[in-house]
């Protein structure tokens, strides 16, 4: 037969042939479909048919040749329906296959296709059975084969609860925490991730056109994780807490998180009674951890919940118990000015309830701020001395001071300039006021104190402050109690009920009543701003903050009614700062919901109102915040290239960085493209995007794409582009990424420049204070330590990104702030001061950026003189001539011999020997070249007979730093530099839980290791000292009219 082609074996297909001989037939061509393909295809309508006959004998086989063929022209829906006919046929073993390995492809993806349409309609979805027999083959092969991560990857795709189950106890609870982590979106299917090629600048110029294209075309790349629906994943979700209870050892702090999501804070309050109830000293110990966990994770309704929970519980206490009277006196006793800890619980409950209350951790990073302070004062000194009288940088130098001693409670550079401060009038005193929450946030127990100067008067008092500087120490209050505000409520509330009309007092007391109690679903709180919103009809300003703040109030929560009512007053209001602060309050109400907002989503998207649509895509973007979902990618990438309004494109693209939160690596390639956009909203954006999803991370790529983005010609294009820069390289050194030095070195040079733009400047100064935050011990992170986003670190980003509105929300950035460290406790809640971690790079990579040296003093010294030859014969006569009389000829012809030389003169020649002429030198000759190879060694030995002539110092050898150090207790630690940090396992302390071991860690006392040192005394959680003076930076506006009687004093003759 010939071997070029199979035109006599299709000839033997015809009707008219016998059955065994198209059996033969079908037979050879299966075996060179492969290579003639294309032949056969032209008899594909014979091959159909036999299979199509019911009295054919092979139709399997007609039904695989008829699947190859379809394969090979890429019609692959048609070659997977009749490779499900080919029943047995299909070996679906064979993995060497590429015929076999894409039919499978393309049967998982129908099976999954066809699941999750049953799950989203109430419609019956029929599923063809040879396909469910298919993908039970490849789950049988998966488990055989001990493939779990593939077998629960496909499973979860496809709904399939009891295929995960039949994995995770096949692989004996090893893949419990991997279930969890899909489940929390927080673990990749693959960790080869793919990436589009990065092209040329002029390929990417060329195809700008196309770049909206281009991007849609690789989020599929891009999104790597499992998006499960809510009600799915709570299913999953009470799935792993089934069979984390049924392990012999339960993974006690995953179980709780599992029990979080799934908002059961009953079961949550029982476990943790169960721990407490141990005899085991470390079942009680992990207790304290995971409550640590659940404080640093959980929105304030849950914290509350829990703390009800476990105050009606009777729990036995380890230690012995006091008497009543002596407990009843310890809770009562008031502590005094000058502690910021109140005395430390002494039963394990107490503690436990201390922890949730967020008292322990708020005392434990307040302390570590002020201790490891690096604030570099002189910068901020400089910047204030290069500007000019604008207001708009007065107002950003003191942002930048707020964000740079953000929790540190330093106030240092206000009081050394009280009297620049004073400028600051009308919004900047708003402004300035709200600045002193951001230094002091987490100060809880003096807040009203340190506040006292600014806040309202009480009733019937005086009223002289500003109603500014007024409603600004309320901001300020609601700033140092985010998301820890049940103390300051009633406060706020009765200062909200007694600002009556003043608009400005109402928009500080909004925001801070929202701060305060953000996402408590307090309904209280909620009817009060309501009710300034319908009452306030005409106030613009108060309106804003309200609609804001119920926005604050229900985070989360996604309540229908609260949705329905802020929507309601959006279209029947004509301000636009109302209809913004409402927008972006209904964004916040669907925090985290995923696929429930969608309603909200496209109500909001199909309003004709900008402003509604603005707020529909930041709906999209905290909705899906670090779900990395696709569909909500490609949603906002077709706002960004369609919508006819600058700010909802804008709002866009910088909702891109929320989405991606979870994937930084990968926001770069899907905003490359729209960093050329020629609309500079767009840009700004795509600026913003990279610098919200790759904060902290120093990704080289992002800094690629920003750095040139500068130099843009649009002055806010510029200072969005400054702005993410210092977002992107908070805590990083010059050795993880060199050009750090002159991207601050641009920052100075931005604000002392002459020609810039105000926008710009003012980017350069909030970039200034946003890279040095916290006292260069805090970074920006939307991720928990534990996992789960940091829903107060979005909220914060996602309001400071409303400063192009309105300034004063700039300091919502601080609710972004998280501090960097690990601080051991022992059982007592106490710092240990013995226990030490490794970091194993050299100290260099994470340490602290150099201070700014102050300029030095330049000394002008007199230089050299020569003596004219008319005074050199009259010495003396000179000499006998008083200092003050000097000739002032003379004087004017004294030379500097540096001027005329340009270079320094001889050690000889000084003043101190006046009398001693200077010795003319002839001019040297040029040498003869039969003597020019022996100059260097006659200049060598006069060198070395010269004893007056310097020395000259060999540079020291640079010692290369140690490969490793040790940290102390309650060090800064970078989130860089988590993944080096080594705990040893001999040593006297270890932490509880060594998965991610980072913040407030939990210590356990090792029995084996014996301690090589002195035992040391624990010291107590804060020691933060109480602060002075309150700071009055602004005089009173209407100062009191009696005169205070003179001081006492005695008249001496």
């Amino acid at each position: 037969m010939d071997s070029t082609t199979v035109t006599n074996v299709l000839a033997l297909l015809d009707p008219s042939e016998p059955a065994e001989i198209r059996v033969a037939a079908l037979s050879r061509l299966n075996d060179l479909v492969d290579e003639f393909w294309f032949e056969v295809a032209d008899q594909i309508a014979a091959i159909e048919v036999m299979y199509e006959d019911p009295t054919f004998e092979k139709r399997d086989l007609a039904a695989l040749v008829a699947s190859k063929v379809y394969y090979h022209l890429d019609e692959y829906r048609s070659a997977m329906q009749y490779a499900l006919g080919a029943g047995g046929l299909l070996n679906i073993d064979d993995t060497t296959s590429e015929f076999v390995t894409t039919i499978i492809t393309k049967c998982i993806d129908e099976y999954t296709r066809l699941r999750q349409e049953q799950e989203r309609t109430t419609d019956v979805v029929m599923i063809d059975d040879r396909l469910v027999s298919v993908v039970e083959k490849v789950f049988q092969r998966c488990l055989k084969q001990r493939d779990f991560k593939l077998a629960i990857g496909i499973a979860l795709d496809s709904r399939r609860l009891d295929t995960v189950e039949e994995a995770i106890k096949l692989s004996e609870g090893h893949m419990l925490n991997y279930c969890r982590k899909l489940a929390l979106a927080d673990q990749p299917l693959t960790d080869n991730w793919v990436h589009p090629t990065r092209t040329s600048a002029a390929s990417q110029t060329s195809r700008a056109t196309h770049s909206s294209s281009h991007t849609l075309s690789i989020i599929d790349t891009t999104s790597t994780r499992i998006l499960l629906p809510r009600p799915f994943r709570s299913d999953l979700f009470r799935l792993l807490v089934k069979l984390y209870n049924e392990q012999p050892q339960p993974d006690y702090p995953a179980l709780c998180q599992c029990l979080i999501h799934l908002g059961d804070t009953q079961a949550v309050a029982a476990l943790l009674l169960k721990l407490l109830d141990q005899p085991d000293k470390n079942s009680v110990l992990l207790a304290y951890q995971i409550a640590f966990d659940i404080c640093e994770s959980s929105p304030q309704s849950v914290l509350n919940t829990l703390k009800e929970l476990l105050c009606v519980k009777e729990v036995p206490t380890v230690e012995t118990p006091k008497p009543a009277e002596a407990t009843a006196t310890q809770t009562t006793t008031a502590p005094t000015p000058a502690q910021t800890t109140p005395t430390l619980p002494k039963t394990n409950l107490e503690k436990l309830l201390s922890i949730i209350s967020g008292e322990i951790s708020i005392n434990l990073y307040l302390d570590f701020l002020y201790r490891h302070n690096n604030t570099d004062l002189l910068i901020l000194s400089n910047i204030k001395n290069s500007l000019d009288k604008s207001s708009v940088l007065h107002s950003a130098t003191v942002f930048a001071n707020a964000l740079m001693n953000s929790g540190t409670t330093s106030d240092t550079f206000l009081r050394d300039n009280l009297e620049w401060l004073s400028k600051a009038t009308n919004w900047a005193k708003f402004s300035a006021t709200a600045g002193l929450g951001v230094i002091h946030k987490g100060h809880l127990k003096e807040a009203r104190k340190l506040l006292s100067p600014y806040l309202p008067q009480t009733a019937g008092g005086p009223d002289q402050g500003s109603p500014y500087s007024e409603g600004g120490a309320l901001y300020a209050l609601g700033l140092i109690h985010a998301n820890h505000g049940a103390s300051i409520l009633e406060y706020l509330l009765g200062a909200l009920k007694g600002a009556a009309n003043k608009e400005i007092v109402l928009h500080g007391c909004c925001l801070g009543l929202g701060l305060a109690a953000m996402a408590s679903e307090n309904e209280g709180v909620y009817d009060e701003l309501r009710t300034i919103l319908y009452m306030m009809v005409d106030s613009a300003v108060s309106g804003e903050a309200a609609g804001l703040a119920m926005g604050l109030v229900m985070l989360g929560s996604g309540s229908a009614k609260a949705i329905s009512e802020m929507i309601a007053y959006a279209h029947d209001t004509q301000h636009e700062r109302i209809i913004r602060g409402l927008a972006i309050g209904m964004a916040l109400v669907v925090f985290g919901r995923q696929e429930e907002a969608d309603t909200l989503i496209e109500q909001l998207l199909l309003d004709k109102d900008a402003i509604l649509r603005y707020g529909g895509m930041y709906a999209i973007a905290l909705a899906y915040c670090g779900t990395g979902s696709a569909r909500a990618i490609k949603r906002l990438l077709h706002e960004a290239v369609s919508d006819v309004s600058d700010d909802v494109r804008r709002a866009a693209v910088t909702g891109l960085g929320f989405v991606l939160c979870r994937q930084p690596q990968q926001c770069p390639h899907v905003v490359s493209l729209l960093t050329d956009s020629y609309n500079p909203h767009v840009r700004y954006g795509a600026t913003l995007a990279l610098g919200i999803a790759c904060a902290g991370s120093a990704l080289s790529e992002a800094v690629d794409l920003l750095e040139p983005m500068t130099k843009d010609p649009v002055d806010f294009v510029r200072q969005g582009a400054m702005i993410s820069l210092a977002l992107v390289l908070m805590q990083t050194s010059k050795q993880l990424e060199p050009r750090v030095e002159t991207i601050c070195k641009l920052y100075d040079s931005k604000v002392t420049e002459k020609g810039e733009e105000l926008l710009s400047k003012m980017g350069a100064i909030l970039s200034t204070g946003i890279i040095n935050a916290g006292g260069r011990n805090t970074t920006v992170s939307l991720l928990s330590p534990t996992g789960p986003v940091n829903f107060i670190a979005a909220v914060g980003l996602a309001i400071f990104c409303q400063h192009w509105y309105w300034f004063p929300y700039v300091h919502f950035l601080s609710l972004s702030l998280m501090p960097t460290t690990i601080i051991g406790l022992d059982a007592d809640l106490n710092i240990v001061p013995s226990f030490k971690y490794k970091s194993d790079v050299p100290p260099p990579m994470f340490a602290y950026p150099a201070k700014v040296k102050p300029p030095e003093k330049v000394q002008h010294t007199k230089g050299t003189t020569s003596t004219l030859s008319y005074n050199r014969n009259k010495p003396q006569a000179k000499k006998a001539q008083p200092a003050d009389k000097k000739d002032d000829k003379a004087t004017a012809m004294e030379v500097d011999d540096t001027k005329s030389t340009g270079k320094p003169a001889p050690a000889t020649q000084t003043n101190s020997t006046p009398n001693v002429a200077p010795t003319s030198t002839p001019t040297p000759t040029p040498a003869p070249a039969s003597t020019a190879a022996a100059a260097p060694q006659s200049a060598t030995s006069k060198e070395a007979a010269d004893p007056t002539k310097p020395k000259e110092v060999e540079p020291e050898k640079a010692v290369p730093p140690p490969p490793f150090e040790i940290l102390e207790n309650a060090s800064r630690v970078t989130q860089l530099q988590r993944k080096y940090i080594v705990f040893s396992q001999n040593a006297e302390y270890t932490p509880v839980k060594n998965e991610n071991a980072y913040g407030i860690v939990i210590l356990q006392k090792s029995t084996t290791a014996a301690s090589t040192t002195a035992p040391e005394a624990a010291t107590t959680p804060a020691d933060v000292p109480a602060p002075g003076a309150p700071l009055s930076m602004f005089p009173p506006e209407n100062p009191p009219t009696s005169t205070q009687p003179p001081t006492p004093f005695e008249w001496n003759e």
